[in-house]
């Protein structure tokens, strides 16, 4: 079968990957020399602790195990099974802990309690003054910057992958992919994962398409000198993700609302150490557009002087700053939008922030709804 993948980013590459692996040949074309979007403005998480419960939790544990498999196979991807810590420093952020520890899914989800002394054995940089900590086990790191062109590497190797970015799609129709340069790919089969670009071709294909966009800020900092041996999440992330909702979070939101900056620009601290010993730090979220063309101080303020508190040291220099866009779908109760727009053509966008770490699973089921 000839496959015809149209977007290079992380979703589009897993797409790829699972074409090759059932024995196809692939065509993947990307408008830019490289993908440019959410897929390498990330913090390259496999997050798992924090998916609603259901289909997000199966797809991020499948898409987990998928992760692990890559990493073996591409060791350019630079997959680690570091797990997370999600720092608690309050008794109600504790409660909120406390609560998801007691529901039927926290062994599934790799969660354990660590108090202070343990999670100072367990990630020695956390030095800062902490109630405890929600680990869990399960979470991973890739790469961003690095894993596609890995993953890309993988898949030339097998002779039956052609990579051709620089190229615009113009029209898809059963069969055939045309791009700006007038040239026609002959497919059996398309799947186009085009990320937060909605407008133009996607409109065309799918005119009522229910996904968002949005916009968030990140940095990354210079080499920490230390090894920071797990993700880190602060306690506000407890409020911007679904396997943390109940009654506890509910009366840390009414009793402890955020403090102007974090609330203003929805924000939560995540961090994650890059190879080269860099700290990957953010997040804000956007959600109306149109979207600020730049960035804002004040969210930059905030992360380093919350990462300093857990850290119990100043964090380096920040070397660089970003903005990015992803595609949310507007239920976002469901992990992806994936619909056939024509004979043979299937559109798939808007898993949101879970790109990273739910690609290779939603590629999977992909694949096999299309009987590749």
């Amino acid at each position: 079968m000839r496959v015809t993948v149209v977007g290079a980013g992380v979703l589009g590459t897993m797409h790829a990957w699972h074409a090759i692996e059932r024995g196809h040949e692939v065509v993947h074309l990307e408008r830019e020399r490289e993908a440019r979007g959410a897929s390498v403005r990330n913090f390259g998480l496999v997050w798992v602790g924090g998916r609603a419960a259901g289909p997000e939790l199966a797809t991020a544990l499948r898409a987990r195990e998928l992760w692990e498999e890559i990493g073996k196979r591409v060791p350019d991807a630079g997959f680690r099974a570091n797990g997370s810590l999600t720092v608690v420093r309050s008794a109600a952020e504790q409660a909120v802990a406390e609560e998801v520890l007691n529901r039927p899914d926290a062994a599934e989800r790799g969660y354990a309690w660590l108090t202070p002394a343990e999670v100072r054995r367990r990630n020695p940089a956390v030095r800062g003054d902490i109630t405890g900590a929600l680990l869990c086990a399960h979470d991973a790191a890739v790469e961003p910057r690095l894993a596609l062109p890995a993953v890309r590497a993988h898949l030339a190797a097998t002779g039956r992958y052609t990579f051709v970015p620089g190229r615009e799609v113009r029209d898809v129709a059963p069969g055939a992919v045309r791009d700006d340069h007038g040239v026609s790919y002959a497919s059996d089969s398309i799947v186009v994962t085009t990320g937060a670009w909605l407008s133009g071709l996607v409109r065309e294909l799918a005119p009522e398409l229910p996904v968002r966009r949005v916009r968030l800020q990140m940095a990354q900092t210079d080499p920490l000198g230390e090894e920071l041996t797990t993700s880190v999440a602060d306690g506000d992330s407890f409020r911007y993700y679904p396997a943390y909702a109940g009654g506890a979070l509910d009366a840390l939101r009414d009793g402890h609302p955020q403090p102007p900056v974090p609330a203003a620009h929805r924000m939560q601290l995540l961090m994650v150490q890059r190879l080269d010993g860099g700290l990957t730090i953010g997040d804000t979220h956007e959600y109306d557009e149109a979207f600020a063309f730049d960035v804002t101080e004040d969210p930059y303020d905030h992360l380093l002087i919350r990462a300093g508190e857990i850290l119990g040291r100043p964090l380096p220099r920040i070397r660089r700053r970003w903005a990015g866009v992803y595609a949310q779908c507007a239920d976002t109760t469901r992990v992806v939008h994936r619909e056939q727009v024509r004979d043979g053509v299937w559109l798939v966008t808007g898993p949101g922030g879970r790109g990273m770490t739910c690609s290779p699973a939603i590629g999977e089921s992909t694949a096999n709804e299309i009987g590749w």
